[in-house]
């Protein structure tokens, strides 16, 4: 039996929760599709649904064959349409995953461009510091500020950003400004992360590079809430500078131990690696790394 026509029963049971569903939704008989579900089972040699009489579920090896199956059965839709279609228009939804800040400083305000661009797309944008799984996630499209270490991924770095270390007057002039790096031991220094023990802040010296454990008593996993503790006084920061935005030209904001900074953040777009990207994904990519690097 043709090897597709098997997976495409397996999806559309799936999806329909039933055998006379995925018969109705793939304008096939029951009987056929229950033939072509056999077939699979037994070439793969495992059991892919629980069956009841009353229903039909997923075994734990059919969850994981959907999730691998799925995505390739769309991408090849996309191929198809593709060649099919003389226009190449990018359509369809794009599920775009960026850091909270980063993504409302500078990828939300160029969405509107994006779509008018492209009137046939359909964003979703996820705006989370957490690092998604790209696969598990379903993202399209990542925009990334730092380090990429995900082996399954194709990345293309568009911009690089400075480190900056900030803090407002109101603090300096409370706890005084520290003239060299080792100082910042001696001041509450907020960590992004959520790391409440400990930090290394990266700074460079005359004898080369070097690292100082820095502590404070404000840790989060949220740029925002480490901006905020930095603009209330609470204590100093250290932030890719793409990070802030109106901070910098804040009265009360002043950043220090510039000479000691020369470290910088790779802005990156990150898609899953696969032999097929779609159109939409490879529009909004080319759109990305063409707006972005003037914001940065």
């Amino acid at each position: 039996m043709d090897r597709f026509h098997e997976l495409n029963a397996f999806i559309a049971v799936v999806e329909a929760g039933g055998f006379s569903a995925a018969a109705r939704r793939i304008g096939d008989s029951q009987s056929g599709i229950s033939k072509a579900i056999g077939a699979l089972e037994k070439r793969l040699g495992v059991m892919l649904f629980n069956r009841s009489t009353r229903s039909v579920t997923l075994t734990d090896q059919g969850q994981r064959y959907y999730d691998r199956t799925k995505p390739l059965v769309e991408e090849m839709d996309e191929a198809d349409s593709e060649l099919a279609s003389s226009t190449h228009i990018a359509a369809g939804p794009i599920r775009i995953a960026t850091s909270a800040t980063f993504g409302r400083l500078h990828v939300l305000p160029l969405i509107p461009e994006l779509l008018s661009l492209n009137p046939g797309l359909q964003v979703d944008l996820v705006l989370s510091d957490f690092v998604r799984d790209m696969v598990e996630d379903r993202i399209d499209l990542a925009i990334r500020v730092g380090p990429v270490t995900d082996p399954d991924a194709v990345v293309k770095v568009v911009a690089r950003t400075p480190l900056v270390c900030v803090g407002s007057r109101s603090y300096f002039a409370q706890h005084g400004i520290p003239g060299n790096p080792h100082e910042l031991i001696d001041h509450n220094c907020l960590l992004y992360g959520g790391l409440l023990e400990s930090e290394n802040w990266p700074f460079v010296g005359p004898e080369g590079r070097f690292s100082v454990a820095v502590r404070g008593n404000l840790s989060s996993n949220s740029v925002e809430t480490i901006r905020a503790g930095v603009m209330a006084g609470v204590g100093i920061g250290l932030f890719a500078k793409v990070s802030l935005a109106d901070e910098l030209r804040h009265p009360d904001v002043m950043t220090i131990l510039d000479a000691f900074i020369n470290e910088a953040r790779d802005v990156s777009l990150v898609w899953p690696k696969r032999r097929f990207v779609p159109a939409r994904v490879r529009r909004a990519t080319e759109f990305f790394a063409r707006a972005l690097p003037p914001r940065i």
